[in-house]
């Protein structure tokens, strides 16, 4: 972001670009202006704004399709929105926010709001650039090649996380006076700390020892606890069955990380059949012997299978189908946990549709 923010105003009504432009440039901002869509388009690239405060109607090609283009652009996709809007309905609003803007003005236009919006938005890009150039340094440091993956996705993660958190907090100070409006954005709030909370503990995971504890446990509990405490633990309908074909033997093992590892299979398992919750959601966990030093534990689904575009990087963190917010690092962290027990995970298709995951691990240390 430069020094001076630079904001371009693309708005059809000539009162509303000049009531904007001088209470912008009053708070030390440098604005630019355009009357309707394709000249939006034509400005955005050379100008190469921090913001665009974009009108929703407007003749021609109004502020939903300018958003939508803006954001299939690459050049472009990156530049936070604010739209314009005469909607003050829910409906109107979330239909904004779905075509990737960060927020929203309505009209009458406020100038204290307006304002308090704007400046959240430069604040959320200041705290991004400063996590980037972090993250650089990060990066040049680093001391090893795992520290230095995830460091990126954690750092990008908690920053569009944080960006969400600011948003809600002066959202929620906007509407103070509406108990409605403000019980919903403090249940988004909620939720996206707890998405930040996720990721700490996730972190954490990877920064344990890297030679635990092992001891020798029946193979027959640890399959029950691991199952019994993952349907306690995670409220899914989910029929597990169980196939063992190597008996009741003996493995040493720590049972914490095999828990670890294998509850994370079973959750990508699971999120494999979508949000449909009336799928019939079934998985077969399976243990075989490779050898005479190793068990091969194997999670096999019948869901939508890996995405091609994802093979390639699927343990790396942050890498998932879903579009929300700080998700994607269950394989990442099970391939962590994976390792610290010698062991092997890996991603393969189901002949019969679907994903098996399977981890090698050694009959003994």
């Amino acid at each position: 972001m430069s020094e001076i923010p630079k904001i371009l105003v693309v708005d059809d009504h000539p009162t509303n670009i000049l009531l904007l432009k001088r209470v912008l440039e009053k708070a030390a901002m440098e604005v630019f202006t355009a009357e309707d869509g394709k000249q939006c388009l034509e400005k955005v690239k050379g100008i190469s704004p921090d913001i665009i405060l974009l009108d929703i109607m407007m003749p021609g090609m109004d502020g939903t399709e300018v958003c939508e283009r803006l954001k299939k652009d690459n050049e472009t996709k990156s530049i936070p929105v604010i739209f314009i809007t005469a909607k003050d309905s829910k409906e109107g609003k979330l239909e904004g926010l779905n075509l990737g803007a960060v927020d929203y003005i309505t009209k009458p236009i406020d100038i204290d709001e307006t304002l308090a919006r704007v400046r959240t938005q430069l604040r959320v890009l200041s705290t991004h650039k400063e996590n980037s150039e972090l993250q650089q340094r990060l990066e040049e440091s680093r001391r090893a090649a795992a520290i230095g993956t995830i460091t990126q996705g954690i750092s990008h993660n908690l920053n569009n996380l944080l960006g969400i958190v600011v948003g809600y907090v002066d959202l929620i100070k906007a509407h103070s006076h509406n108990p409605k409006i403000l019980n919903t954005y403090l249940l988004k709030l909620d939720s996206a700390i707890d998405r930040i909370v996720s990721i700490i503990q996730q972190v954490g995971s990877l920064a344990k020892e890297a030679q635990p504890e092992l001891r020798s446990i029946p193979l027959s509990d640890i399959l029950e606890w691991t199952t019994r405490r993952f349907q306690e633990t995670h409220d899914i309908a989910v029929s597990i069955q169980i196939e063992n074909e190597v008996g009741n033997i003996s493995i040493k093992t720590n049972t914490e990380i095999f828990e670890g590892i294998l509850s994370r299979l079973l959750i990508n398992a699971c999120e494999s059949y979508g949000d449909d919750v009336d799928t019939n959601i079934s998985i077969v966990f399976r243990v075989t012997q490779a050898n005479d030093e190793s068990l091969v534990f194997s999670v096999e689904d019948s869901g939508s299978g890996l995405l091609p575009e994802l093979k390639e990087n699927v343990f790396q963190p942050f890498v998932s189908s879903k579009r929300t917010v700080g998700v994607g690092m269950g394989l990442t962290i099970a391939k962590q946990l994976t390792t610290q027990l010698g062991g092997e995970l890996s991603l393969h298709d189901n002949p019969k549709g679907g994903t098996i995951a399977t981890v090698q691990l050694p009959l003994s240390s």
